[in-house]
């Protein structure tokens, strides 16, 4: 192709220049969530969190296993989870040959196993799945992308974001309600049913958790998104369940709102009496409840107080889209 002038190759240029590289396609209206789900989250490989002694030995630390660890391979064979571990383990003479993942490099250990009383011991408190509750925030009615929690899933003994290969979400209702006391946050308590899957999950990122839903969805309940520009202080609403799988509306009052913060968006305090006098204010499995102001979605709660449990943090819908939409 020849140009003719230096003014048609200002102008290609210039198009070039002005097409922007990142292009997010989520839709701007959404089924709003606000129910309670139970989630599982299988673990990509087996985790190492923790070790006990062995004839007054750490042998599984002295080996130079660290907490945080994530073991992909046992013999040079692949592992997902603790029972091809265990069968690999069984299946083979010592030393055995451990592959590793830490911090996005793999390392090869080699552990003796220790003998007691018929059963091998390794030394390691090993992990392969985390189970929980918390709240759906949306589903993009036309992908059918899900997202929930608007935080990811921390395993406790690592203090890190638990690595998944993959998960699903099911249906959990609410038995009752450990209510917030300052200084101590409370909970939701639920019974699962592990049959009545509700979507999987495959992806645990800063703003949530997302996956692909599976249920029937009504699309004449889709609302539309703000833009975090669009968010004012002053009267919005959370979507939550507080008993069973009835998800009802509460009235909060947006303080401050931050658009610096990669989570931490907005500032709230709950002002719905009926809500304080159930729950004390925020409680964990709150987590991804939908919040609403003038009829549109403008982020999910994700964070306690603890010192006034009150009050909380929420996280930019868009910015859960956005992860959601990659």
């Amino acid at each position: 192709m020849k140009f003719k002038s230096k003014l048609q190759i200002f102008l290609l240029i210039l198009l070039l220049t002005i097409i922007p590289v990142n292009c997010f396609a989520y839709s701007n209206y959404v089924i709003p969530g606000g129910e309670t789900i139970g989630i599982e989250v299988n673990s990509k490989g087996v985790l190492v969190v923790g070790f006990y002694k062995v004839n007054d030995r750490y042998i599984g630390r002295d080996a130079g296993f660290e907490v945080g660890d994530i073991i992909v391979e046992v013999n040079d064979t692949l592992v997902h989870n603790i029972e091809e571990m265990v069968s690999l383990i069984n299946k083979t003479t010592l030393p055995i040959k451990f592959k590793v993942e830490r911090d996005n490099t793999q390392l090869d250990i080699n552990l003796e196993f220790v003998d007691d009383s018929n059963v091998l011991k390794t030394g390691l408190y090993v992990k392969d799945k985390i189970n929980g509750i918390g709240t759906l925030t949306y589903i993009d009615p036309e992908s059918k992308v899900f997202g929930a929690l608007g935080h990811e899933i921390i395993e406790n003994a690592t203090i890190s974001k638990f690595e998944i290969k993959d998960g699903i979400i099911y249906e959990a209702n609410v038995s009752k309600i450990i209510k917030s006391q300052n200084g101590k946050a409370g909970e939701k308590n639920a019974v699962y049913d592990k049959t009545k899957i509700w979507g999987i999950i495959n992806s645990n990122e800063v703003p949530g958790i997302f996956g692909t839903y599976s249920k029937d969805l009504d699309d004449s309940a889709t609302i539309e998104v703000a833009d975090a520009n669009e968010i004012k202080t002053g009267k919005a609403a959370i979507r939550t369940v507080v008993m069973g799988n009835t998800v009802e509306e509460f009235a909060i009052n947006i303080l401050h709102i931050d658009t610096s913060s990669k989570s931490k968006n907005i500032l709230f305090e709950v002002v719905d009496q009926d809500l304080i006098e159930k729950t004390g204010g925020i409680v964990q499995g709150m987590s991804g409840s939908p919040i609403i102001q003038n009829n549109k979605l403008i982020g999910a709660v994700n964070y306690v107080i603890v010192n006034d449990t009150t009050k909380g943090y929420g996280i930019f819908i868009t910015t859960m889209l956005e992860e959601g939409d990659k």
